[in-house]
């Protein structure tokens, strides 16, 4: 092994004789560069390899690179390249080459061989690295449309990349985005061949024998990709995202033409089918074009784009009708509602608009749930709080088990400070099973904390107590202490927390935020922060172990603190921790003595 590293410290020699005798590296540097080297080499070369030690390796060299790049420019010295970081180049490639081949699986450290290349422009070295990542890591079509998009775009060589695609299809046959990206590529071919076709006829030269083909010119390789993937690839979204591809190139309106007749023909009852149709109405332009346009010409045709894509959106209810397609037109309606405009009566027409459509979806029973809330919002801003009111109540009756559809008419009943508040909590807990309430009784508590009095609210965390899970009840055992101690002071919150320590479960919280408020108080006693200590401890003392810790130093710390019983609590803990939790509490207790913590 030593007669190895010594020869490859040799081989550095002359890249580091080149690197002083031009100027760019001190011979004190160069020194500390085959001392690092020398250390670098010995970790690669154990028995036991380490993937750290050549991710250390290969950073140090590049960093080397980097620096010598900016060296070059800050002297302006460019030769000796070859000799130079041609050498370091290739180790680079050496180091990452015997990482790839020890820890093939790693596809991270590979991206990391492939923007190498990239960085520092080797081409004919990346493809090699493509090569052995693919036939390792077949099975990622992403590496694949990677491996062909560098060929298209960096070698240009269209013909690899179609080699590479064909491949990559023997393998994922069935994989949308690898025929998407396939597809892409023959249309960028047929796109540089245009260009190239039409500077050869305005150069006016003569091209021989040499011809370009129309059918490829026209993306007919394009088409066979498309069709070869629609006989294999089902659903509305592989359609869309071809067709949204053609539309970047402006001489595919035919093949534009075969795709959306086959979406049509083939998913006429799918709603996202619609929902493209709708919408392609706001692409294709007003009908009538005038030379002057105003402002209220452009409001106006805004207007007639807009209802002919509505009149598609109901032509496809009639189709469809579903939850689904009534999404889709809400969601449009939404968007079309949400974009900024200075024409108050384009605004004032998206707006009647949307709250129609969500007027007809309810009453049609198929206004999904997520949607009330968005509606709700919408009647709020525009001040029809009665229509609030009346669509919340709707929505608690068809979704009645729903927590988010009452919480969502508890909340528009609190903010319009109306009478039925109290009643309409009655009625959500009476629907509701224990079981998932709690966002109810939080609402509730703290509608009742600003509304009703201190005992109305006292009896009303009592009853939140009963009436939620055991789960549950920990999240408003912590804010009835929290509530008593804003209201009640410090001998009320005393008294429940003696009383709600009785009721498990509890929580870590619970028992720190007691300990919080005895620390506030001014005659902050110590034998109240043991009791709270303790306590806590019999419940999270197997699986805390910073609570041992704090504890430790408030004995440490605190006026009345004993010091001498900080041993016995470090034997407790070593006892009652579990697994790991051990070794993290000695850890942490011996920077607490050395004053590190």
């Amino acid at each position: 092994m030593a007669e190895r590293i010594e020869q490859r410290l040799e081989d550095r020699v002359p890249e580091l004789e080149q690197l002083e005798r031009v100027g760019l590296f001190t011979r004190r540097e160069v020194r500390a560069i085959l001392r690092k080297a020398s250390a670098l080499e010995y970790k690669i070369q154990r028995r036991a390899l380490r993937k750290e030690d050549f991710i250390k390796y290969i950073q140090y060299e590049i960093h080397l690179l980097e620096l010598i790049k900016k060296r070059r420019a800050r002297i302006g010295y460019s030769f000796k390249r070859d000799e130079i970081e041609g050498s370091i180049l290739h180790r680079v490639h050496s180091l990452f080459n015997r990482a790839t081949g020890k820890w093939k699986e790693d596809v991270q450290l590979w991206l990391s061989h492939v923007a190498f290349c990239k960085e520092w422009n080797t081409k004919h070295q990346l493809s090699k690295v493509f090569s052995s990542l693919l036939a390792i890591h077949s099975n990622k079509p992403a590496l694949w449309i990677m491996a062909a998009k560098w060929e298209m775009e960096t070698r240009l060589s269209s013909e690899s990349a179609r080699h590479l695609f064909l491949r990559a299809l023997r393998f994922h046959p069935e994989c949308p985005k690898l025929y998407q990206e396939y597809f892409r590529m023959e249309l960028m071919h047929a796109e540089k061949q245009r260009k190239e076709k039409k500077a050869f006829e305005q150069a006016k030269m003569d091209l021989g024998e040499f011809s370009y083909s129309e059918e490829i010119l026209n993306g007919e390789m394009a088409r066979i990709v498309y069709r070869d993937a629609a006989q294999k690839i089902k659903g509305v979204e592989f359609h869309l995202a071809v067709l949204s591809i053609a539309k970047l190139f402006d001489f595919t309106q035919d093949l534009q033409k075969e795709i959306l007749e086959s979406l049509q023909a083939k998913y006429a009852d799918d709603p996202l089918t619609w929902d493209y149709m709708a919408r392609r109405e706001l692409e294709l332009g007003s009908q009538q074009s005038t030379e002057h346009t105003t402002k209220q010409m452009k409001v106006s045709e805004m207007t007639q784009r807009e209802e002919r894509c509505c009149a598609v959106f109901d032509e496809a209810l009639r189709a469809v009708p579903t939850e689904d397609m009534w999404k889709y037109y809400i969601t449009f309606c939404l968007e079309r509602y949400n974009r900024k405009t200075n024409s108050e009566e384009l605004k004032r027409k998206r707006l009647k608009r949307t709250l129609s459509v969500f007027s007809r979806a309810h009453e049609s029973s198929l206004l999904p749930e997520a949607l009330y809330k968005q509606w709700l919002q919408l009647l709020l801003e525009s001040s029809l709080s009665e229509k609030a009111t009346e669509v919340s109540e709707a929505a608690t009756k068809r979704f009645s088990q729903s927590v988010e559809m009452w919480q969502m008419r508890l909340q528009v009943l609190i903010q319009l400070k109306n009478d039925d508040v109290s009643q309409c909590f009655e009625e959500a807990v009476k629907h509701m099973e224990s079981k998932g309430t709690l966002p109810i009784w939080t609402l509730w508590v703290e509608w009742s904390e600003g509304t009703n009095s201190k005992e109305d609210t006292d009896a009303l965390y009592q009853r939140s107590l009963r009436a939620t899970t055991p789960a549950e009840s920990v999240t408003m055992k912590e804010k009835y202490l929290d509530w008593t101690y804003r209201n009640g002071g410090y001998k009320k919150v005393k008294r429940v927390f003696t009383s709600l320590c009785e009721n498990r479960p509890l929580s870590l919280d619970f028992f720190r935020k007691m300990i919080q408020i005895e620390k506030q108080q001014e005659s902050c006693k110590m034998l109240h922060l043991r009791e709270y200590y303790e306590r806590a401890l019999r419940e999270f003392g197997s699986t805390d172990s910073d609570l041992w810790l704090d504890y430790i130093k408030e004995e440490l710390s605190h006026p009345q603190g004993k010091p001498e019983n900080c041993g016995s609590i470090h034997w407790r803990a070593m006892k009652m921790l579990q697994g790991d939790l051990v070794e993290d509490f000695v850890s942490k207790h011996t920077l607490l003595q050395t004053g590190r913590l």
